[in-house]
């Protein structure tokens, strides 16, 4: 079975950093063609937030987030980052690790496109 194990949430105060992490068992995340991160807040879609190509030479980030979030990854570590800075409140959401089918492309941020999820890390910013 594949899982994906989010780490790195919390509460924070607004103007503050967080940075999650993600590693995988039964998948190889240095091989995916494209990782990523998605959100969700209360009451609202999934949402993308960012993700990068398996050379990491391609990202793409939320409008929302663009300069404030750093996506990256360690293939020799097996391992996704999401460095987020300068958090706002509307930042607080359930943070989700995905592997998407596929490559990264235009369509990079829809739900229906990713392939496996992790159960997800709560990050509160108030």
């Amino acid at each position: 079975d594949v899982q994906l194990v989010e780490s790195g949430g919390g509460s924070v105060q607004a103007g503050g950093s967080l940075r999650l992490s993600c590693a995988g068992t039964g998948i190889h995340l240095s091989s995916a063609f494209c990782v990523g991160w998605f959100r969700q807040a209360p009451g609202k879609e999934r949402e993308g937030v960012a993700v990068i190509s398996r050379g990491g030479g391609g990202t793409y980030y939320a409008d929302s987030v663009k300069g404030r979030f750093t996506i990256s990854r360690d293939n020799a570590k097996k391992t996704l980052y999401l460095q987020m800075n300068s958090l706002k409140p509307e930042d607080t959401a359930m943070y989700y690790c995905a592997v998407k089918a596929g490559y990264c492309g235009p369509q990079w941020s829809q739900p229906s496109r990713i392939k496996y999820w992790g159960q997800g890390t709560q990050v509160t910013v108030s």
